[in-house]
């Protein structure tokens, strides 16, 4: 196949991915060409088992981006940098047993979080954000509430302060979406984290960043830091976009109404069928080849950079033969990734506490809330990497605050 390479940008990655996804699928077969920022060749891969396969051989489909073939043509301020860096001293850039030993690390410090804790900080925070607008009878459930959630929770985990997680909030936003302020964004994370380290290095407490500095594997500083700004990026937005994208399709598909009606089995029903249908995180950059090789019928360089298409791979019609169908209890999508590098077991169990909670509080505390715009109406963000809403506003009876 030589169809023209599709550009990783543009409308369409916000009005309608899916047909998007059909038609690189017809035009390139389960591994598409694109191109980035700047002209930048890169392969998407689409199919389920193509993403099967590069997630599941780390050495031919390295993480290591110094492999990346097109390095003397990107310029210092490329706005994808925060996502694809290089010299990157974080997880997301290990390989091999040193890899091994940090994921250890961020799992173990994940894992000491209290289950019970956890969902008693999400349930504070969400009531919080409700009652600062239950008595008006409008809130939009992004800007004011999914967007703001997640990474309070997260940062008290850390042991940050209640106070920094506004600031927190737009430097991540920035960050991801990849475009005007991406590296701004990326050095206030970055600061920020410095000092919560000095400040844990200085008194210890029961937190995930103690944890990390109490491990015994002989970590730097700037791994650490590395890999905080990499657990807050990956927990924060993608679990606000999974909060967002599980209440748009309660409030606009018929088969979810029992959800605004108490019915707790068809939250968790909803929220499984947008890591499938609607996932947050769409593509991630990425993986290098080591060595020359063939993908889905391309001919793959060494040094070329593969995104990992996972809506593109939860959607092959190669595995899903009836895609009007509820996925149900199938966890077998690509949402948490695949492979060494998924996202830690620990990791998608917080994300998961802080979703539902956040989901179960909007339910409890606004039992009647309707969407105030047409549901074709709603528009998302500007991202071909996270598919999130840029508002979900709805209308309900006022409510006393707690």
């Amino acid at each position: 196949m030589t169809s023209a390479p599709v550009p990783l940008s543009g409308p369409r990655f916000q009005t309608e991915p899916a047909e998007l996804y059909r038609e690189m699928r017809r035009d390139h077969g389960s591994v598409a060409s694109v191109v980035l920022d700047g002209d930048i060749p890169a392969w998407l891969v689409l199919g389920y088992r193509e993403l099967h396969q590069v997630t599941g051989d780390p050495v031919l489909f390295s993480r290591d981006s110094d492999l990346w073939n097109q390095w003397d043509r990107i310029p210092d301020d490329w706005p994808l940098l925060p996502m694809i860096g290089r010299k990157q001293p974080s997880i997301l850039y290990t390989v091999g047993e040193r890899h091994r030993e940090r994921a250890a690390m961020i799992s173990e410090a994940l894992e000491a979080v209290d289950p019970f804790e956890l969902r008693t900080h999400a349930e504070r925070f969400a009531d919080e954000l409700i009652d600062a607008a239950c008595a008006e009878g409008e809130i939009d459930l992004v800007g004011d509430y999914a967007a703001l959630l997640p990474v309070r929770v997260l940062a008290t985990l850390y042991g940050f302060s209640e106070e920094q997680g506004p600031g927190l909030v737009t430097a991540l936003n920035d960050m991801i979406n990849g475009r005007a302020g991406a590296l701004a964004g990326q050095q206030h994370l970055a600061g920020s984290m410095a000092r919560l380290l000095a400040d844990r290095k200085a008194g210890p407490a029961n937190d995930v960043v103690s944890r990390m500095l109490a491990d015994t594997s002989g970590f730097t500083d700037e791994e650490i830091i590395q890999d905080l700004m990499v657990m807050m990026a990956a927990g924060h937005q993608p679990t606000a976009d999974w909060i967002g994208n599980s209440l748009r399709l309660m409030l606009t598909d018929d088969r979810f109404a029992a959800s605004l009606f108490g019915g707790r089995n068809s939250v968790a029903e909803a929220m499984n069928e947008v890591l499938w249908e609607d996932t947050p995180t769409q593509n991630v950059a990425g993986r290098w080849a080591s060595r020359d090789t063939q993908l889905g019928g391309h001919r793959v360089r060494a040094g070329d950079l593969l995104l990992l298409g996972l809506q593109g791979a939860n959607s092959d019609p190669q595995v899903r033969t009836d895609g009007s169908a509820l996925t149900g209890g199938n966890n077998a999508h690509f949402s948490f990734g695949h492979g060494e590098h998924r996202c830690p077991f620990p990791a998608q169990e917080v994300a998961e506490v802080i979703a539902r909670t956040g989901i179960e509080v909007v339910l409890d505390r606004l039992p009647d809330i309707d969407l105030t715009v047409p549901a074709e109406s709603l528009t998302r963000r500007p991202s071909p990497w996270l598919r999130g809403l840029t508002e979900l506003p709805v209308r309900f009876t006022p409510v006393p605050a707690l």
